[in-house]
C-alpha cells in the first residue's frame, strides 16, 4: 500500500489527537487499527510531530504533549488550548468570508457542520447571512462540473479551449489534476498532451468538456499553481502609464513598478501572447505609451478593427450622406 501523502497524513493525525485525547491512553495497536497505519512505526512518526507543535513563544507550556510507554500512548494539550479561542472581529469576518466561498462550491449543502458553524459565527459577529456575498467568479455549470467529476476519477478529458494571450480556439486532451479557484475565476491544472507539459487553463473559456474512458496518474499533491507564472523567453515590454490607467499596475503581474511622480507610473511586464498585449494596449488607449519592447501589436490589431468599419463588403461602416443644400 502507498504512503499516504502530507495531506492525508495531515487529516489523520488532526484525528487520532482528540480520539487519543478522550480515551487517555489508548493502546498503540488500537489506534493503527483505528486510522489505518501500516505499523506502529508510521503512527510513531506522526506522533514524533506532535512534539514541536504549539503557539509562539514555543515554551513548554505552550506545547502539546505525547508519552508513549509500553505499548500506549497519551497526548496533552499545552495549557494555551485550555482557553477559549478568541477572534478579533477582523479575523472573524475573514473567517466568515472563507467559508461562504467554499460554501458556494456546494451551494445545497446548508446543513452541513460547516454551514451551521458559519451561521453561528456570523450570528456572533452580527453579521447577516445576505452580507457576505462571495463569487468565485463565472463558469459554465455544466463544463465545471465535468472538470470537477474528472479530477476526481482521474480521468483525462477532451476540451475545445479558447486560448486568450494567441486568440484561437483549439481541442485538446488534457488530465485535469487540480480545479480550483483563484483571483475570481475558476482555473484547471492540468497535463496538456498537446503542449506536453503542464498547462493552466481557465474553465470559462472552456468550450466543450468530455471525459474520456483514458485514466492518468495524479502528481503528487501541492500547492495550486499561480495564475500567470511568465517564461524567460517572454518579451519585455515598459509602459508609462498617465494616472487614468494607473489600475493595470496592480490589475496585472509586472516584474517593475516605478513612480514617476505626478500620478503617472511606469511598469516592467511580460507579454506571454501578441494578442493579449495588443488588448491591454488598446483598453489603456491614450493612456499608455510604450518605451521599451514591441508595442506594434497594438497598432496591427487597431488596423484591423478599423478595416473591418472602413473596408468594401457587407459589414462596412455606412458612408454619411451629404444634407441637401437649402
Amino acid at each position: 500500500m502507498a504512503r499516504p501523502g502530507a495531506d492525508d497524513r495531515l487529516r489523520r493525525i488532526l484525528a487520532v489527537i482528540p480520539w487519543v485525547v478522550a480515551e487517555d491512553g489508548p493502546a498503540l495497536a488500537e489506534v493503527c487499527t483505528r486510522f489505518g497505519y501500516r505499523s506502529q512505526k508510521d503512527l510513531q512518526e506522526d506522533l514524533d510531530l506532535l512534539f514541536v507543535c504549539g503557539v509562539p513563544p514555543y515554551t513548554p507550556d505552550s506545547l502539546i504533549e505525547v508519552d508513549v510507554a509500553d505499548g500506549r500512548v497519551w497526548i496533552r494539550y499545552a495549557d494555551w488550548f485550555d482557553r477559549p479561542l478568541r477572534l478579533t472581529a477582523a479575523e472573524g469576518l475573514t473567517l466568515v468570508a472563507a467559508s461562504s466561498a467554499l460554501l458556494a462550491v456546494s451551494p445545497t449543502d446548508i446543513e452541513s457542520p460547516l454551514a451551521r458553524g458559519l451561521a453561528k459565527l456570523a450570528g456572533a459577529l452580527g453579521v447577516p447571512g445576505e452580507a457576505v456575498d462571495v463569487a468565485l467568479g463565472p463558469a459554465p455549470g455544466d463544463e465545471l462540473g465535468v472538470l470537477q467529476e474528472a479530477a476526481r476519477q482521474h480521468r483525462q478529458v477532451e476540451i475545445d479551449y479558447y486560448a486568450y494571450g494567441r486568440d484561437e480556439h483549439t481541442t485538446r486532451v488534457i488530465d485535469p489534476h487540480l480545479v480550483y479557484s483563484a483571483e475570481g475565476q475558476w482555473y484547471v491544472a492540468a497535463f496538456c498532451h498537446t503542449a506536453g507539459a503542464d498547462r493552466l487553463f481557465r474553465v470559462d473559456r472552456v468550450r466543450r468538456a468530455t471525459v474520456l474512458d483514458a485514466t492518468f496518474t495524479p502528481p503528487a499533491a501541492g500547492e495550486a499553481p499561480p495564475v500567470f507564472a511568465p517564461s524567460a523567453a517572454d518579451p519585455v515590454v515598459v509602459v508609462d502609464l498617465e494616472p487614468g490607467a494607473a489600475w493595470a499596475a496592480t490589475r496585472y503581474p509586472t516584474e517593475e513598478v516605478t513612480d514617476l511622480g505626478g500620478g503617472r507610473t511606469r511598469v516592467r511586464l511580460r507579454a506571454s501572447g501578441e494578442a493579449w498585449l495588443a488588448r491591454l494596449l488598446l483598453r489603456l488607449g491614450q493612456d499608455a505609451t510604450v518605451v521599451e519592447g514591441d508595442g506594434s501589436p497594438a497598432t496591427r490589431a487597431a488596423a484591423r478593427i478599423l478595416a473591418r468599419y472602413d473596408g468594401p463588403g457587407p459589414g462596412a461602416r455606412p458612408q454619411p450622406v451629404a444634407s441637401p443644400q437649402r
